[in-house]
């Protein structure tokens, strides 16, 4: 049986998101960039022969069976038919609720992991088409690549964006992603784009239609943008409730974290176009 595996669960900013519509199903469509971050959580993955599935790290506020990381481990082994189980354990080092897609990206570690671990040789794509089943974001990392998202976000088209210094701040709340999508302010009718517009950055496109919403829901954020905004152009990844901005250099990105610091959870990370957890595989 194969030796255990500790894998990377990067984190992900979307550098632009816009509503373009609401669905009949009452999701909303989207246009996104996404793109990864050397900020990472890590899963450690141990293969069993009892076919049993056993988190054994607490992640506060969610049950055993209802974390993202076991319901992967659990789909993938009902899709594939092994006989096969796992004992896993996660390193949390990202924010829930912080619009960095931390769940997300565990299932995806989970999904990709287990299938080299069970040496279940399937194929990127199955395992996307997985993931949908678990949440939107989980098909860009098990895919592994910036990219340019559509639908609600699974339809995606690989990129190759700028890779900046990030810095990226917490403001110590977290955000209900359901409240901000329900909310009767929220921007639903943005003017969809191309991806080649998309692409070439800036204003008016590189903005993120959820933040006035998430502005006025939770004024620390605000607070946290409005500062931000001071030392560079600054916006909401996801629905929050982290926040970014980007510098040239590691130097210039440190010199503001370090002053925001002072107040809030801060990190900096470098920009990437291909997720670590794939360099670790080999993927790509």
């Amino acid at each position: 049986m194969n030796a255990p595996l500790t894998l990377p669960a990067p984190a992900k900013l979307n550098r632009m998101l816009h509503i373009v519509g609401r669905r009949e199903d009452g999701y909303h469509a989207l246009q996104t960039l996404f793109q990864f971050i050397d900020l990472c959580d890590h899963l450690t993955l141990a293969p069993r022969d009892d076919g049993k599935i056993q988190l054994t790290s607490e992640v506060s506020g969610v049950s055993h069976d209802d974390n993202l990381i076991v319901r992967a481990a659990r789909l993938l082994q009902q899709h594939s038919g092994t006989a096969l189980g796992a004992t896993l354990t996660i390193d949390k080092q990202l924010p829930m609720g912080g619009g960095l897609g931390g769940g997300s990206s565990n299932a995806a570690t989970a999904l990709v992991g287990l299938n080299h671990l069970w040496q279940l040789n399937l194929p990127l794509v199955e395992l996307a088409r997985l993931g949908l089943q678990l949440g939107a974001d989980v098909p860009v990392f098990v895919h592994g690549h910036s990219a340019w998202g559509e639908g609600v976000g699974e339809r995606l088209t690989p990129v190759t964006l700028d890779t900046p210094w990030f810095v990226i701040i917490h403001p110590g709340i977290s955000v209900s992603t359901p409240g901000v999508f329900q909310d009767p302010q929220l921007t639903r009718d943005s003017r969809p784009i191309t991806m080649a517009r998309a692409l070439q950055g800036g204003a008016p496109e590189w903005r993120n239609d959820c933040e006035a919403v998430v502005k006025e829901r939770y004024p620390p954020i605000a607070e946290a943008l409005n500062w931000l905004a001071q030392h560079a152009p600054s916006r909401l990844t996801g629905t929050g409730a982290c926040l970014f901005a980007a510098f040239d250099t590691q130097q210039s990105a440190q010199a503001i974290a370090q002053l925001a610091g002072q107040h809030w959870s801060t990190w900096v990370a470098r920009g990437l176009n291909t997720s670590p957890l794939h360099d670790a595989l080999g993927y790509l």
